[in-house]
């Protein structure tokens, strides 16, 4: 998959390709990326990419001309192009599985205020938000997305790794212990040294349950919808929930 960035700012981007996984997935040739500096086609001596708003209002907003210029320079007409905004559509795991299936995404990484409307109409797919929140660097959301996406490319990472991850079916992951055995005094799991294999997997299920239901009840009541929960799983959230609720109790 090629990765095509349109930014102000490639410097922001390239220390992020050229390390960890992201770099050795380039090295193999699974991935590739292309970062394109907008400012490149401003026609100014300033390489000037924004201006004021009509209308009013504050702050400046990135210019039609520079960025419909960089993106016709990449052919974007003909892929799929994303577009990093709090104002788009919430980004999920399932977003980012159906995107790692494209063969190249054009990414536009937004700054100031945002940018003309008139590029979202002519050229943009997808309008993607990764949060309900408001960052003043759009390289720094294309990153999120990219992340989330290229590990689920064949070859980056194991089958194995990407199974039991959060919302990878439904629930979050379960806790994870490495060495030593008993770090300021406290010490793995004694399940997890056991050698039961399933013992542990279901200590593991049993955690993932807990923590969903703590951190995200709605993704329970999701997995329910779409009838994932085994009846295994819904015996144990009927103890974990009654658990919590003793213990309600007694405060």
């Amino acid at each position: 998959m090629q990765f095509t960035v349109l930014t102000l700012f490639p410097e922001i981007l390239r220390a992020y390709f050229d390390t960890s996984i992201m770099a050795k997935a380039i090295k193999k040739g699974i991935i590739s990326c292309v970062l394109v500096n907008i400012r490149d086609f401003a026609h100014d001596k300033h390489h000037t990419c924004d201006d004021s708003p009509y209308g009013g209002g504050a702050g400046q907003l990135m210019m039609a001309e520079p960025l419909g210029e960089a993106l016709e320079s990449v052919n974007a007409r003909k892929k799929r192009v994303l577009h990093v905004t709090p104002s788009g559509k919430p980004f999920t795991q399932k977003t980012a599985r159906e995107l790692s299936e494209e063969d190249e995404l054009v990414i536009i990484c937004g700054r100031y205020e945002g940018i003309d409307q008139r590029i979202i109409d002519m050229y943009v797919d997808d309008e993607i938000s990764i949060g309900d929140y408001v960052l003043s660097s759009g390289e720094v959301a294309a990153e999120v997305v990219i992340d989330a996406v290229y590990r689920l490319i064949d070859g980056v990472i194991s089958v194995e790794s990407l199974e039991e991850e959060s919302y990878s079916d439904g629930l979050l992951e379960y806790p994870q212990f490495t060495r030593p055995h008993v770090y300021k005094g406290i010490a793995v799991p004694d399940v997890l040294l056991s050698g039961n294999h399933e013992e542990i997997r279901k200590w593991r299920l049993q955690k993932r349950l807990a923590k969903t239901i703590a951190n995200r009840p709605d993704m329970i009541a999701a997995a329910r919808n779409a009838g994932v929960l085994s009846t295994e799983a819904e015996k144990m959230i009927e103890e974990i929930t009654g658990q919590v609720l003793l213990k309600r109790q007694k405060k």
